[in-house]
Parts: structure tokens; C-alpha cells; sequence
């Protein structure tokens, strides 16, 4: 079964840290780019991150998160991973893993490019 299935979210205090994956089945993570979304409630879908496939593992950043999170990817294990750092009320969201068509250093593509979605795992940043 082709899927993507996100995990570690949670409740966590500002200024502490998670580690979200991104697990792969039925194809591998390193043969497409995969990339991280994120959506608030009453707000849209926005882009968070990206990987390009291959060696070169070129990743983009959204602004909003550029220096707190880290993209990687794990290829043994089928997995894309989310560190994410120094996190603030604004972003909490739910985080969507998806794959995708490119991925450069300063665009991971349009939304419609993503062709296949995990279900999201919830993120609350809060005291």
C-alpha cells in the first residue's frame, strides 16, 4: 500500500522542541522530494519544508521556520523527519507530510504538485 503516515506530534511548552516522522510505504522516500505542510485552523495550508530526492538532499525552509527547523531524511528506514526547535504559539498546527514533484533552496513547489498526503499529526505549542 502507497502511503504516508506522520507521527510525533504533542503538546509542548514555547520554546521546547519536537521531532516529527514521515513514514513511507510502497515506494521510497529517496527516488521523489517530500516535503512538509502545516495547517492552523481557519487558516490555509501552508508549506513548511522540503527535501529534494537524491544524494544531494537539497532542502528548502519557509521563512517562518527557517533556523528552528531541520528537514532529513532516513533512507533505510523509509522515513523524512521534522526537527523542529525554539517553537512558538504560532505554530500550531496540524503537519502534513506529502510527496512531491521538486524541491530547491528556495521553492518546494505548489501544493497541487503533492500527489500523495499523510493524515496530519497534531502540534499544540502552549503553556
Amino acid at each position: 500500500q502507497v502511503q504516508l503516515v506522520e507521527s510525533g506530534g504533542g503538546l509542548v511548552q514555547p520554546g521546547g522542541s519536537l521531532r516529527l516522522s514521515c513514514a513511507a510505504s510502497g515506494f521510497a522516500v529517496d527516488y521523489y522530494p517530500i516535503g512538509w505542510f502545516r495547517q492552523a485552523p481557519g487558516k490555509e495550508r501552508e508549506e513548511v519544508s522540503c527535501i529534494q530526492n537524491g544524494d544531494d538532499e537539497i532542502t528548502y525552509y519557509a521563512d517562518s521556520v527557517r533556523g528552528r527547523f531541520t528537514i532529513s531524511r532516513d533512507n533505510a528506514k523509509n522515513t523524512v523527519y521534522l526537527q523542529m526547535g525554539s517553537l512558538n504559539p504560532e505554530d500550531t498546527a496540524v503537519y502534513y507530510c506529502a510527496r512531491g514533484l521538486g524541491c530547491s533552496t528556495g521553492y518546494m513547489g505548489e501544493i497541487y504538485e503533492y500527489d500523495l498526503w499523510g493524515r496530519g499529526t497534531q502540534v499544540t505549542v502552549s503553556k
